[in-house]
């Protein structure tokens, strides 16, 4: 919310005080006339701002998470001229995403977003209806699903192999001090790539841009830039009544941010394009598309594909690391999945068909996803019709926030939810099946649809790299736990002094 504060610049905080304290004045006098009866309980804020000056800390899921405990699991907030019901317990979330599915479908998104998701032309951006039905059909046919999964069996087992052999080298060249994020990121993105256009991409000659890109430059361009794009803040979203005040450098930044991404995503596809038309098989997502072409856009075609890239870029690579850093931590933990793994596997490389004889390692998983949610607060959905959550009154024109982080912290579904704990998902008490324990990958028909691919290449990976290694956090990398903005990606990359349990190659400095 800093970044809010700091683009209100002071003549137009004088448009707003001058323009909206007489409307604003007359108008809460109505609100309160209209106010419906049984409305969840109200967090105090400030006249004509709201709650937006209580927010200025990077973690608004934390602020959200103490208001939970003074206020309840369900209160009412005001952003703006905007109204906003914060659910905070799984309960209700899942109310909200199953049972009231028909009044709560609609995404509700930031100006920025709208703009990078190419209004919403995105499988896990758009509307629920005929088009988010038929593009996600595509994406399970030709990308998600099981049957795609198995398709793509091949280029995972390369990704993760590389990480592994990347890691090897280092400890052969003496090094045992590694980073895991940068071979790890580099590899997802190569998956990414293939899956998505069928093949690795090294460079690219951009003719709108007139430059040739980097591989490093094109990840920047297509996943980095977006990201940091995504989470920013237009004060207008807030006040729409004022959305005639400029707002020059926040609309030419994001503009120029989803100018370069279509660009670089477009000469991929029309490179792929000719290949094919060329003759050329190619097993990909882009060639699915293709086949499909006549239902979409040019626009919606150059959203899907982009958005298959930066999907699989992103949040594997977060829970991943986010995994490595605890066991990493917990060496009682790490010894347990060990252990797990010389019982299923013995001496053969542990893969993905390994996984079902595995419940230590999916609990693992499953509590990683508990405790380092990649997305802690479910992007906002429009309630377009009159209903009731927990028992409240909820009017149309409501914004519905659900806070994954208060869910997975509470301790009426948890057992010391502070503690990173594995061991709770082995008990019968938890379910790992149930998506609402976690909320991750939300729920109901929009329940994401990239969640078989996240838990194959994550649980693949930690389990190789657990057989393969011995891992001990640098010292004083326990305390390197900050995270990005608004997600909970760690901020820096984590560092482990690593040895080869295999060759018992190892530094003595290290540990």
């Amino acid at each position: 919310m800093d970044a809010l504060l700091q683009n209100i610049s002071i003549g137009a905080l004088t448009t707003i005080v001058a323009g909206v304290v007489p409307i604003a004045t007359i108008g809460k006098f109505l609100l309160d006339q209209r106010r419906p009866h049984n409305s969840p309980p109200v967090v105090p804020g400030f006249p004509l701002v709201g709650n937006l000056l209580q927010l200025k800390e990077k973690k608004p899921y934390s602020t959200f998470t103490k208001w939970a405990d003074v206020h309840g699991p369900i209160y009412s907030i005001k952003l703006g001229s905007s109204t906003m019901v914060v659910l905070n317990s799984a309960e209700l979330a899942k109310e909200a995403l199953v049972t009231k599915f028909s009044s709560i479908s609609t995404r509700k998104l930031s100006s920025a977003l709208t703009t990078l998701t190419s209004n919403k032309a995105l499988v896990a951006m758009c509307d629920y209806g005929e088009y988010h039905k038929m593009v996600k059909k595509y994406v399970l046919s030709s990308l998600l699903g099981a049957n795609a999964q198995k398709l793509n069996h091949h280029h995972r087992d390369a990704m993760i192999e590389n990480v592994v052999n990347f890691l090897s080298s280092k400890i052969n060249d003496g090094c045992y001090l590694v980073e895991l994020r940068e071979p790890f990121q580099s590899e997802l993105f190569r998956l990414a790539l293939k899956q998505s256009i069928g093949k690795d991409v090294e460079s690219v000659y951009v003719e709108e841009l007139g430059v040739t890109l980097s591989k490093k430059e094109i990840f920047q361009i297509l996943v980095i830039d977006p990201m940091m794009g995504a989470i920013e803040v237009d004060w207008r979203d807030f006040f729409p009544m004022l959305r005639w005040v400029p707002n020059k450098s926040m609309e030419m930044k994001i503009q120029r941010i989803a100018t370069r991404k279509r660009a670089v995503t477009k000469t991929l596809i029309e490179a792929q394009r000719k290949e094919i038309a060329h003759g050329e098989e190619i097993n990909c997502y882009l060639n699915y598309l293709l086949s499909q072409e006549q239902t979409l856009t040019e626009e919606q075609l150059i959203a899907l594909v982009w958005e298959s890239i930066i999907e699989t870029s992103d949040t594997t690579l977060a829970t991943t690391e986010w995994a490595m850093y605890e066991l990493a931590k917990n060496q009682t933990c790490q010894d347990c999945l060990h252990k797990e793994i010389l019982e299923v596997c013995g001496s053969e490389k542990m893969t993905e068909e390994h996984l079902q004889h595995m419940p230590y390692l999916n609990a693992v998983f499953h509590e990683t996803l508990r405790f380092h949610s990649p997305v802690p607060i479910i992007p906002p959905r429009y309630v377009h019709e009159d209903t009731q959550l927990g028992g409240y009154n909820i009017p149309a024109g409501t914004d519905i926030i659900i806070n994954i982080y208060a869910c997975n912290m509470s301790r009426t579904d948890w057992e010391e939810p502070e503690e990173w704990k594995p061991e709770r998902f082995l008990s019968d008490k938890y379910e790992q099946v149930d998506m609402y324990k976690t909320m991750t990958f939300g729920g109901g028909k929009r329940a994401c649809a990239g969640s078989l691919q996240a838990m194959l290449i994550s649980c693949t990976a930690i389990g190789r790299l657990v057989q393969e290694f011995l891992w001990k956090l640098k010292d004083g990398e326990e305390e390197n736990t900050s995270t990005m903005q608004l997600t909970t990606h760690k901020l820096y990359p984590m560092l482990a002094c690593i040895k080869s349990r295999l060759s018992g190659t190892s530094s003595e400095q290290s540990y």
